[in-house]
This record gives structure tokens, sequence and C-alpha cells, in this order.
């Protein structure tokens, strides 16, 4: 491995952020050249992954390359490329490189780091969501069928991926109908001693207190396996024949089980959106593009059948075809979960090849990418296609919608320009007991979830229900922290609008905490209930302004309630979480040597925290598990300093 970096997809693949800016004269390069440059003199012919890092080390670009000294010798003549290319060049300070054995290898590498690394001018894969699956399980007598997400780390068979929590619940709930095995714990099952309601409706066979034989129970596991696995044919006939033999036999309630078995399998069936003969396992993948965004749209086949679907909007992919948006998906969709046997798709990729091969190397074992062209694997893409393209329609009328808003916002509070990050903040506790702040974030892709925040107030001199002092602390602790970690303020995470849900003394506070830091250049302003905490009568306040209210029926006046209303819910929400904890804490939890055990015997015996809190060594000492050397660790704690 090299100190020098690795390889990427062609120089003309590369998007970055600044890609809507393309007239703009391009920084200086010499530097930048000057860097990739230096790396040259010891970088071989040989496969492997480039980084390109900015001064503070942080990653620009990711890319590999079949002949890494051709490829990075490519970004020393920047005048070949396009702007937005030049400017990442110029931001280049440094390269890093590691050598592979193959191209393959490479491949792979590069979508590791890029999904771990998140580099700046990349096509990135947006995914912060695992996907669930059904477990069969097989570390118990009675195995069970259960929803699973995360790492695979119980012994059991896994069938999906599936695209949502939703259609995971949906098909358990058909399968138990139709093959009816426990859905309890375990625990719950070794402590039951007559049937549940599942028994009663004829979803399961209550194996835990002997209804059912382990052989006529291994029997259903056996058929639930076969039809998660495709078999779901070859089933049907058979539950058929025995629904047939029991009736000649004149068993009819047997018959009637048989044939409400059967009855399930079809629902299931019937409810798939698409269902093609022979498809086995396989993901259907296809990529719309328009006004500056691109949709991928993922099906997922499971035995043939459709098991729901996924939407990405991949960032830094305006200005790219949609092979070349399409080709650095794959490697960062696949990255963390296994390929299945095929992988269809509606684009011609440059590298199709040698992205099939890394899948491959990637599901340890072969994975056909095929673009096909026409029959009913074309229509699944087709169908794709057309999901990507009503998805990106709809993104992008709300993003007109949340524009518009946001071009609001700034005609009222008076920002240089639309806000891509506005920030509120809150503030909840009872009687300032249990103190939290919270933040929430929204922009021009509406609510940013993943970027809330919630702080716990940890001054002790705070006087109890000071919302001021506690507004300085959290904004403190959020902007010094910021600055720490970007003081250059580059990063897309520093806010254009600061709101605070309060009046003119929480606007004095926040501005005064934020001149300290040194940020008194960022908008701040706050918004407060108006008379008799009306909604619809708020009142705004900024520094030098009179306060103001909007009209009554302004779009961005609901919007900015929405808001206000959303800091609100997350703060409540995360005081309730931390009181909740609070209440269930004991002073006995303080004490090293006192686990759950000790502390269980002390309060049957003395009845309360407060009783033990009292108790002389000798009464301690009468308590099952407390010895005299505990004890005196008890009393010692609670009379330290009497």
């Amino acid at each position: 491995m090299q100190q020098i970096d690795s390889d990427a997809q062609a120089p003309h693949s590369l998007a970055g952020p600044d890609s809507g800016a393309e007239n703009d004269a391009p920084p200086s390069l010499t530097a930048g050249v000057a860097a990739i440059g230096d790396c040259l003199r010891t970088l071989g012919g040989t496969p492997g992954v480039y980084r390109f890092l900015d001064g503070d080390g942080g990653p620009l670009y990711v890319g590999k390359a079949k002949n890494l000294k051709r490829r990075v010798a490519a970004y020393t003549r920047p005048e070949r490329m396009p702007v937005r290319i030049q400017r990442m060049i110029a931001r280049v300070r440094a390269v890093e490189i590691v050598t592979t054995h193959t191209e393959v290898e490479a491949l792979l590498l590069e979508s590791n780091l890029i999904k771990k690394l998140k580099p700046r001018y990349n096509v990135l894969l947006r995914d912060d969501k695992s996907f669930p699956y059904i477990l069969l399980t097989t570390d118990h007598d009675w195995p069970q069928l259960i929803k699973h997400r995360g790492a695979r780390s119980r012994k059991g068979e896994f069938f999906g991926p599936f695209a949502s929590a939703g259609a995971v619940n949906r098909t358990l709930a058909a399968l138990q109908r139709a093959f009816p095995l426990r859905s309890c714990s375990d625990s719950i099952f070794a402590s039951r001693t007559r049937p549940c309601l599942q028994y009663q409706i004829k979803r399961c066979t209550a194996p835990c207190v002997g209804r059912i034989g382990a052989e006529e129970y291994n029997a259903i596991v056996d058929e639930a396996r076969g039809f998660l696995t495709g078999r779901s044919r070859d089933l049907q006939q058979t539950l058929s024949a025995r629904m047939a033999a029991a009736s000649e036999a004149l068993e009819f309630e047997g018959a009637a089980v048989f044939r409400d078995r059967i009855h399930a399998l079809t629902q299931i069936q019937a409810h798939q959106d698409i269902n093609v003969a022979a498809l086995g396992d396989a993901d259907v993948i296809a990529v719309h593009q328009g006004g500056g965004l691109a949709c991928i749209q993922v099906f997922f086949f499971r035995a043939g059948q459709n098991f729901g679907t996924r939407t990405y909007f991949p960032a830094h992919a305006a200005g790219l075809e949609p092979a070349e948006v399409l080709e650095p998906f794959l490697g960062q969709f696949y990255a963390d979960k296994e390929p299945p046997g095929q992988v269809l798709i509606g684009e011609a990729l440059e590298n199709h090849a040698l992205v099939e091969d890394a899948l491959s190397v990637r599901a340890g074992r072969k994975v056909r990418l095929q673009r096909p062209t026409r029959g009913p694997k074309r229509k699944l893409v087709e169908h794709a296609l057309a999901n990507a393209r009503e998805s990106l329609a709809r993104r992008l009328s709300e993003s007109a919608t949340q524009i518009r808003l946001l071009d609001g916002v700034a005609r009222v509070f008076g920002l240089d320009g639309t806000p891509r990050r506005i920030e509120v903040y809150d503030n909840s506790h009872i009687q300032g007991s249990a103190p939290v702040g919270g933040m929430i974030v929204a922009g021009p892709e509406g609510l940013m979830k993943n970027a809330y925040r919630k702080f716990n107030i940890r001054d002790a001199a705070i006087a109890p229900g000071d919302d001021f002092a506690m507004m300085r602390e959290v904004l403190t602790r959020r902007f010094s922290r910021a600055l720490k970690e970007d003081p250059d303020r580059e990063s897309a995470n520093w806010p254009d609008l600061v709101l605070i849900d309060g009046g003119a003394g929480q606007l004095t506070a926040a501005r005064e905490t934020l001149a300290d830091l040194g940020l008194g250049d960022l908008a701040l302003a706050a918004i407060s209930k108006g008379p008799d905490r009306d909604a619809g009568r708020e009142h705004f306040h900024m520094d030098g302004r009179h306060s103001f209210m909007l009209k009554p029926n302004d779009p961005v006046l609901y919007f900015l309630q929405r808001l206000r209303d959303e800091a609100h819910r997350f703060a409540i929400g995360s005081h309730r979480t931390r009181r909740s904890q609070a209440i269930t804490r004991s002073p006995l939890d303080e004490i090293a040597g006192i686990g759950a055990a000790r502390k269980r015997a002390l309060l049957h015996h003395f009845g309360s925290a407060r009783a033990v809190s009292e108790a002389g060594t000798a009464d301690l000492e009468a308590v099952a598990g407390i010895s005299r050397a505990v004890a005196k660790k008890i009393y010692d704690h609670f009379h330290a300093d009497g």
C-alpha cells in the first residue's frame, strides 16, 4: 500500500456540488496540479484506488483505475476538463494511493470508500436505512418466522430483502395463515400453559402446549421454506392432493384446514404487483433524470415474487449521463448487501463486465448483470423506469413548492438568498426538571430528520426554568463544535437562518451567545405566540427591526408555524424520554457493587430508597445478599457528609 491514493472513474464522470455554476472562471489550478504531479514519480501502472484530499485532509474524490499512473496523470491536464472538475483539482493538496491485484478489487474498494467517506465530488447514494428480511429461525427446536433487520447474527435462513417493514409485515401476516408457525418469543413460548389467541384464529398450531408433534410441525416449516424459495406451485399441488385425500376419508375438518391454507397461498400471490414466471431472484434497477436531479428505482423480486420497491435520489448527479449515475450507484448499493442472481438494468454501462465481476465477487457466486432489450424482463425494466419518472416528478413538484416557501422566508427575514438550511431551536422541561434543548433542520427537500439534535442540559448552575440560560448552553454547544470541525465554515452544515422559539428575551440571549463565539453574522430571528397564545398571530423578532406579524393567510406563516411546531414536538419528545429515564433511576444505582439483584432485595426489604438511606448498618446486614462490607459501603454512601 502506498500513501498516494487510488483511482476511480474517468475524469468526465465526476460531478461536484458546484456543477450549477459552469460558466464561472475556475480557481487557480497550480497547487492542485502540482500535488497530483508529485505522486506520479512513484506511481506504477497497476490497478488500484486513488483519493484526492483537500488541505485539511478531507476527501474530495475517490476513483478506481486499471492503470493508476495513466488515470491520475489525466488530472494534470485540467484544461481539457469541465469547469466543475477544474474546481475539484484546484482544491487537491494531497493524493493517497491503494494498489490492488485486479481492477475488480479496485472497484470493490472504491465503492466501500465512497460509501464510508462520502467524498464531495463523487455521486453519492443517500441510504441510511437497512433492509428488513424474513428470518426462519433454526436456533430453537420449534422454528418461527419473524421480521429481522440489522446484522445477521442469529442462526437461521434469511429471505429478502423487502423494500419496507410494511411489505414484510403484510407478507408475514399472510404466511401465518398459510403456515401456522409460532410467532411468539422463546421466553413466552417456554412459559405458556394454554394456547394463545393465535391458535384460536388458526394462525398457530400451539406447539408450546403440545397441540402438534415435532414431525408434523417440521413438515410445515419445510413447506414455508419451499414457498419462500420459489416452490409455491408444487406446494399448492401437494396441499390440494392432501385436501382431496382428507375429504375422501370424510375428515372434513382436516380438509377445511388445507382449503384455508391453499386460499391463503393464493392471496399472497394475488397481492403481488408483478409476477414473472421463472424470474427467480432479481433486482430491477432503472434511472430517470430531469430538473437537475436523478431518480433511481429498485424493484426486489425473490422466488419470482415482488418484494416491493425503493426510490433513491443520488447526490452530485447533475450533468451526468444516466449510465454514469447508475454505475457508481451499483457499487455503493451492493457494498453492504448481497446481490441476487440477476440484476436487470436499463442502461448500457461503460464497464459492464467489470461491474458484473465485482458483483459476483461480492456475492461469492455468479451474478448476471443484464440489460434486456425485449420480452418480460424488458417490461420489468420499463415498469421500473416509469416508476422512477413518476417519483422524480413528485420530488420536483414538492421541491418547487418548498423552494417557493424558502424564497418567502428569505423575503420575510431579508436574507441574502434562498436558505438551504434553517435550524429551529426550542427547550422543554417541567418546572426545571429534566431540561432538554432540541434542534430541527429544514431545507429544500423538507425536514432533514437525520440532522436533528437533542441537548441534555448539563450545567448544574442553571436555575430551574431559566430558558435563557438553557438556550445559551444549547447554542454554545452546537456552534462551538461546528467551529471546531469546520472553522472556515465551508461545509453545508452551517445554517442560513437560526430561528428561536421565543420572544425578544430569547432573541437577545441567542444573539449574545453567537456574538461571543464570533458568529454575529449568522441570520437570527425568533418567533413568539401572539396574544392569548393564538396560532396565526405570531410575532417575529429580529435585530434592528420592530416586531412584526405576517398576514394570516400567508403560506410562509404556515410554513414557519410548522417548523416551530416540529421543533416543539421534538423537544417535548426528547424531554419525555429523559424524564422517563430519570423516573426509573434510583439513588442505589450510584453505589458501586449494588447490582440489580441487591437493589431489588433492598427495596423489597425496606420499601423505598429513602428508607434504605435512613437504615443503620445492622438493619442493612439483615437483607439477604448484603454482607457487612456492603452494608458499610451503603451506609457510608448516604452518610459521607454527615
